[in-house]
């Protein structure tokens, strides 16, 4: 019988489960892979990055988006572009930096991105999106893999029999509804009985038992978990089988404040404390913590405030449970 938890190969590489972090646009950074391989994921994808700006040099992708912490391999970094030789030039020097696998994005349905002929736009044109893909694995020697919508079926079968690449990962809803909607996982079956390559499935699941659905359902080979994992890394570890129940407190305010001192070893104090103001929501919710903490930290100029707010949050937390 098949588990999430067993070990499969993509690419020539082994991914110890199947369970994956999805690229997630201004936010996957090395941290939050990290984070997601710490609670279990077999493999992290990096955000979306643009093959023209690692071209050009561009300092901030260059120095950040592009940052690999040597704990959290096996990693993929996503890249995105329309220009096959720009393409070849940004894989080469992806691979330079430790990367494992180039995943292509061709399903960003971002009007900005689009425009331009990348994302959801490049499946349009086959034979653009097949040259684009060759020359991500020509420039960087290693397994490429794209991620697609439902919008993408016909060349999902170009990229495989043409491009060579070793697997898709397949969102199953169309470009127009974005995240709206219900995906089509009869669709997404369909088309891992159809391809010779693994095909990874994300998108709309909600839960440790609807992924494990998905999974049976769609008979994929991986899932890959995205929305639902933020500030919820505990999510990959109910989905593997290895917990059953949500964190208490005192691990939500540790793996918080694990967030807040990674961002802060990434970005510096000023900029980690701007940065974070996205990603307490996601713990306050998870801690119960209300509107008047969230609002002291959206008001937090300073990191150190924003961890006295998280620290006295969790005390006061623990002092009346010990009352009650």
């Amino acid at each position: 019988m098949r588990s999430l938890d067993d070990s499969w190969e993509l690419g020539g590489l082994t991914i110890p489960n199947r369970v994956v972090l999805a690229p997630l646009a201004g936010i996957g950074n090395w941290f939050v892979r990290l984070q997601a391989k710490r609670y279990g994921a077999g493999l992290a994808v990096s955000e979306m990055v643009s093959s023209f700006a690692i071209h050009y040099g561009n300092r901030r992708t260059l120095d950040e988006l592009l940052r690999i912490h040597p704990e959290e391999g096996p990693v993929a970094i996503q890249l995105f572009g329309h220009d096959p030789e720009i393409m070849r030039s940004a894989a080469a020097h992806v691979a330079s930096l430790g990367a494992d696998l180039i995943d292509l994005n061709m399903g960003c349905p971002v009007p900005k991105v689009m425009k331009t002929g990348a994302g959801a736009a490049l499946p349009r044109d086959p034979d653009q999106a097949v040259a684009v893909a060759r020359a991500a694995h020509e420039g960087s020697g290693l397994p490429v893999t794209v991620k697609l919508r439902a919008d993408g079926v016909e060349a999902a079968r170009r990229l495989v029999a043409d491009a060579g690449v070793a697997g898709i990962t397949f969102h199953p809803r169309s470009v127009t509804v974005r995240h709206k909607g219900v995906p089509d996982y009869d669709l997404a079956a369909r088309l891992v009985d159809e391809l010779p390559v693994p095909v990874i499935v994300s998108g709309g699941m909600q839960g440790a038992e609807h992924v494990r659905w998905v999974f049976e359902h769609t008979g994929c080979e991986a899932i890959m978990l995205a929305r639902g994992s933020l500030g919820n890394p505990w999510l990959f570890e109910q989905v593997l089988g290895a917990r059953d129940d949500d964190p208490d407190l005192d691990e939500v305010v540790a793996e918080w404040t694990w967030v807040m001192d990674r961002a802060e070893e990434h970005l510096g104090p000023e900029r980690a404390a701007r940065y974070l103001r996205k990603f307490h929501p996601w713990y306050v919710e998870r801690a119960g913590a209300g509107t008047a903490v969230q609002d002291a930290l959206q008001r937090a100029d300073q990191l150190d405030e924003q961890r006295a707010i998280v620290a006295e949050f969790g005390a006061t937390m623990l002092r009346r449970a010990a009352v009650g």
